[in-house]
């Protein structure tokens, strides 16, 4: 008989977001993902993504990084929660601070982010705005490994949408999460499966070194 995956133990850390944790949740509890969330911290008090835990029994904890004197000592204090919980993989969604290299270098390989652009076109803060603003004709969202050089690491995933003549930032997002809602849980259970991994500074999937971003 086959012997049953064990669930891939996870953190989430997110700003506001709450559609992401719902998402990661929906999909552990249809079975499409075989992990454990282990807990949810955010750096805003009374994010969504907060709501969604505590309301599925799942340690929500507020980080709030106002509290902290400089980036170091917050980052510190994250890497000192999540390690609590011994995760196998930390998921960023909509986390609106930029880590430092030792926080990085800490969880190198175990951390994946989704930003809401074609990477690298968009890095950075307000990449909706940056699109509209760029009359680009195709916007969307990446999946990726997190490094050092923000918005930069190894993309693993990505999902485009059309940018429509009469979008605003509100409508342009609104796609844009639909297409992050699918893409995070699904590079996850690659992650769960052993099929992603993060080998020499490179995302591997099913053995091979990813040359491009699949397509959702």
């Amino acid at each position: 008989m086959p012997v049953p995956q064990r669930p891939l133990p996870i953190v989430m850390v997110v700003s506001h977001a709450g559609s992401h944790v719902r998402a990661l949740i929906d999909a552990i509890r249809q079975h499409s993902l075989t992990a454990r969330l282990c807990a949810v911290i955010s750096n805003c008090p009374g994010s969504n993504g907060l709501a969604y835990a505590a309301n599925a029994g799942i340690p929500a904890h507020v980080l709030d990084h106002r509290t902290f004197p400089s980036r170091v000592e917050f980052d510190r204090a994250l890497d000192a929660l999540i390690t609590l919980y011994t995760p196998e993989l930390v998921a960023l969604a909509e986390f609106n601070r930029i880590l430092t290299p030792e926080f990085v270098n800490r969880f190198r390989g175990r951390l994946l982010n989704v930003h809401p652009s074609l990477l690298p076109a968009f890095r950075g803060w307000h990449p909706i705005e940056q699109a509209l603003a760029a009359k680009a004709a195709e916007h969307g969202a990446t999946v990726h490994f997190v490094t050092a050089d923000v918005d930069s690491g190894p993309a693993v995933l990505q999902a485009r949408v059309p940018v429509l003549p009469d979008d605003t930032v509100e409508t342009l997002t609104a796609r844009v999460r639909e297409q992050e809602q699918r893409m995070l849980p699904e590079a996850v259970r690659w992650f769960a499966e052993g099929r992603l991994r993060w080998v020499d500074g490179q995302a591997w999937l099913d053995g091979q070194p990813l040359r491009e971003p699949v397509r959702l």
